[in-house]
């Protein structure tokens, strides 16, 4: 039994395969993550990217960033369990591959943004240096790749 075998016979795998129910709320989850993690990085990442600093974004920052890292782990933990249904059919689907390549460069992407002090500047009201503002034109880029090759998965 290969590894994916196995992580298709899961309790939880399992769960979502024989119960509709179950698929159709964890269904439901990974939308409403993908929600959360969208409705504010995106914004976010708009402002940053244009250089728009000033007491607005540093009011509505922290909440807009707990927001999106809720909808990430909501979304990150759903998306994994919706995968283990299939894993054998998602893994020769070349949209999984352009979602999963997505992904990973999104989170490369976090990793550097989190790390530059600068953000932290920027998200106080300072204007955003052109490397923040760079990397924010890139997340906005790749999470609506994420996105829309979610989306293909089911049409692949």
């Amino acid at each position: 039994m290969s590894w994916l075998d196995g992580l298709a016979h899961w309790p939880g795998a399992l769960l979502l395969q024989r119960s509709g129910t179950a698929y159709l709320v964890v269904n439901a989850a990974h939308i409403l993550g993908i929600g959360l993690l969208l409705g504010s990085i995106l914004p976010l990442d708009v402002r940053l990217a244009r250089g728009r600093a000033d007491g607005a974004l540093a009011a509505v920052a922290p909440v807009l960033l707990r927001t999106a890292r809720l909808g990430l782990a909501v979304a990150l933990l759903t998306g994994f369990w919706l995968f283990s249904v299939k894993p054998g059919a998602y893994v020769g689907n070349p949209a999984a591959w352009a979602k999963a390549a997505l992904l990973g460069l999104a989170l490369i992407n976090i990793v550097f943004q989190h790390r530059d002090l600068r953000l932290v500047a920027a998200l106080a009201g300072a204007a955003p240096p052109t490397a923040v503002r760079l990397r924010a034109g890139l997340s906005i880029g790749l999470w609506l790749g994420v996105l829309v090759s979610g989306r293909w998965i089911g049409f692949v």
